[in-house]
């Protein structure tokens, strides 16, 4: 019975040692393994690792991308305008021992430093440049700078800033309604810049129609009055022609259209002396 106690009791023992002599990691952790309070080992794989208890112990950091979304903050631009500026930071541990050395392991120390020097990046940026240019002109490149400044500043603490990115820039509330003012009254010049050229080229687009709308009528006047005297002209041909072969006949035809005309309504009535030769043919044909 003290057999099995003590073989037990030394299981047991084995199992508490052996559950202290194991630790995991997994992708999304990084672990580093002090001995004694030195650093050993920064460098794990995913994975079962081995340790000596009481002598090594092991410590654990977030592997993934975190966010430090800092409150908006006011910044003087190169024309002394203040803006608001509202960002935030992507970044991970790159070196879990030198983060260790630099930030004791703390997270909100590192997102505190962060922070510090991102907004001294934002002083540095946005002073140089005017509201236009670092509202739409030069964003991206500012936050290209930031991006590129801040690696250079975190690199010694084992911090990658994967990237900064600027959600907006507003105006104070009293600059806004000046500014908004301000633009109001340019779109306002601007768009009465365009209705007068609009309507200059309007003008001249009229004047230049009715331009061309009396060339073409005085052209087409032209040849109707052409046209109209090559018909007088082939007329009076066939009418001659028709006249030198029978001019009896052709005098007796041009009477009868002549009393045609004349006596279209049965109130037409003529006053003529009746020996007048405008009754030649109702009168003796044979006869002038």
């Amino acid at each position: 019975m003290k057999n099995m106690r003590l073989i037990g009791a030394v299981l047991v023992v084995v199992l508490i040692f052996g559950s202290f002599s194991v630790f995991t990691v997994n992708e999304r952790e990084k672990a580093i393994m002090f001995r004694l309070g030195e650093i050993v080992k920064a460098d794990f794989d995913p994975g079962l690792h081995f340790k000596l208890p009481l002598v090594n112990n092991v410590r654990k950091f977030d592997a993934r991308v975190l966010t430090v979304d800092s409150p908006p903050e006011e910044y003087l631009t190169s024309e002394k305008k203040n803006v608001i500026v509202d960002s935030f930071v992507k970044w991970r541990i790159s070196d879990p021992a030198a983060y260790y050395r630099a930030m004791s392991g703390d997270e909100r120390r590192a997102a505190s430093r962060i922070t510090q020097i991102i907004k001294d990046g934002l002083r540095a940026e946005i002073g140089k440049r005017t509201i236009q240019d670092a509202v739409s002109g030069e964003r991206s490149q500012i936050m290209d700078n930031l991006t590129v400044n801040a690696n250079k500043q975190m690199a010694s603490f084992g911090i990658e800033v994967v990237d900064v990115r600027i959600k907006r820039i507003d105006l104070p509330r009293d600059v806004s309604s000046s500014v908004f003012r301000r633009m109001e009254a340019e779109r306002a010049r601007v768009a009465k810049d365009f209705r007068s050229r609009g309507a200059e080229e309007a003008e001249r687009i009229r004047a230049d129609a009715e331009r061309q709308r009396e060339i073409i009528q005085a052209e087409a006047y032209r040849d109707a009055e052409q046209i109209r005297g090559e018909g007088d002209a082939v007329a009076a041909r066939i009418y001659a022609e028709a006249y030198d072969k029978d001019r009896e006949f052709y005098a007796f035809y041009r009477s009868l259209n002549a009393y045609r005309d004349s006596f279209k309504n049965k109130t037409d009535m003529l006053v003529l002396e009746p020996d007048s030769k405008f009754f030649k043919y109702f009168n003796d044909p044979g006869k002038e």
